[in-house]
């Protein structure tokens, strides 16, 4: 059970890491994009990155499946399940720009990427203060 603690937290740890930088890094492959008028390394790196973490997430699911299932489900996974979920539909939005983005189309401005990305900051946070408070 301990193994797969960690290789849940890691898978977690790596998928995060995405949801906080793909948005980002869309701003900048957006301006690079701009400047060189074609798909250029960062377009190639964001793209790299938001596959890589997808199978992270995938991990971190089923991992976290498993151990809610260990625990009999009690009322605080079931809450984490529901914010995760939300977690993931942002990052499926997330890998719908990245798509369209691969095509040269970046609707999207700064600004709400920006926003965009500081929400999932919201989620992360609701989802460790259900982990660690537990509250029902």
């Amino acid at each position: 059970m301990d193994w797969i603690k960690i290789i849940h937290i890691l898978s977690v740890m790596g998928w995060m890491t995405s949801i906080f930088a793909v948005p980002r890094a869309l701003i900048f492959w957006k301006r690079e994009y701009d400047r060189l008028g074609e798909f250029g390394p960062l377009g190639d790196l964001t793209i790299r990155l938001y596959r890589f973490s997808t199978g992270l997430a995938l991990i971190a699911l089923a991992t976290g499946l498993w151990l809610g299932w260990n625990l009999g489900f009690p009322g605080w996974v079931w809450l984490k399940l529901g914010l995760v979920s939300a977690l993931a539909v942002h990052y499926a939005w997330t890998g719908k720009m990245v798509m369209a983005a691969r095509k040269g189309v970046f609707r999207e401005s700064d600004m709400f990427l920006r926003i965009f990305n500081e929400i999932s900051v919201f989620g992360v946070i609701a989802v460790l203060w259900t982990v660690v408070v537990q509250p029902f």
